[in-house]
C-alpha cells in the first residue's frame, strides 16, 4: 500500500517479489547476487521475480551479478521471446501497451492484539499468497494458544482458520463456475 499511496519508492524484500504479490507500480526489480545458483535463482525463479517489472510499461530488471550462469541466460532468452511474442501480438491487435493501473485497497490486514497477530482477509478475490500468510498466522496463533492452555482461544482461532478458507476456496470456485 505504501508503494501504491507513493508513500515510499523504495521495497526491498528478499523473496518479496518472487511470485503472488501483484504490484503493477512496480518500475525497477533489482537481484542481489544473481549468479549465486540455488533454488531462489533458478530460472523459474528468476523469471518470476523478474515478472514483477513487466506490468509496468517502462519496467526493467537489473540482475547484479560476476558471471553469467545458465539461469540467468535462460531467463534473458524466456524474456526476450516473450517479448517479442508479446510485440507481435500487439501489433496484429492494434494494442497499445499501458501500466495496469490499481486503486488503493487493503487486501490483507493483520491485527494486533496484544502479542498475536490475526489475519483478516478483506476482500474475496485475496491473491493465494495472501491468503496462505493468513492462514500460516493463525495456525501459528493457534498453536501457540493450545501450547499456553488457552483452549476458548485455540478454538477461536480454529473457527477462524475454517472461514478464512471456505471464503476462499469457496470465491475461488464460485469465480472459476463464472
Amino acid at each position: 500500500e505504501g508503494l501504491r499511496e507513493a508513500d515510499f519508492d523504495v521495497l526491498v524484500g528478499i523473496n518479496l517479489l518472487r511470485e503472488g504479490l501483484d504490484l503493477p507500480e512496480v518500475s525497477l526489480v533489482a537481484i542481489l547476487d544473481a549468479d549465486k545458483e540455488g533454488f531462489l535463482r533458478s530460472q523459474t525463479s528468476l523469471v518470476q521475480t523478474a515478472g514483477r517489472a513487466a506490468r509496468h510499461i517502462n519496467g526493467s530488471v537489473v540482475m547484479y551479478a560476476d558471471t553469467i550462469t545458465k539461469s540467468m541466460q535462460k531467463t534473458i532468452d524466456e524474456t526476450n521471446r516473450r517479448r517479442k511474442v508479446q510485440i507481435s501480438y500487439n501489433k496484429r491487435h492494434k494494442i497499445t501497451p499501458r501500466t495496469v493501473k490499481r486503486g488503493i485497497q487493503k487486501s490483507l490486514m493483520l491485527a494486533r492484539e496484544g502479542k498475536s497477530i490475526a489475519g483478516h482477509v478483506l476482500r474475496e478475490t485475496a491473491l493465494d499468497y495472501e491468503t496462505q500468510e493468513v492462514l500460516y498466522h493463525l495456525q501459528r496463533e493457534m498453536r501457540e494458544a493450545a501450547e499456553r492452555l488457552e483452549f476458548e482461544k485455540a478454538a477461536q482461532l480454529r473457527d477462524k482458520i475454517k472461514e478464512v478458507k471456505g471464503s476462499y476456496y469457496g470465491s475461488r470456485t464460485r469465480s472459476r463456475k463464472g
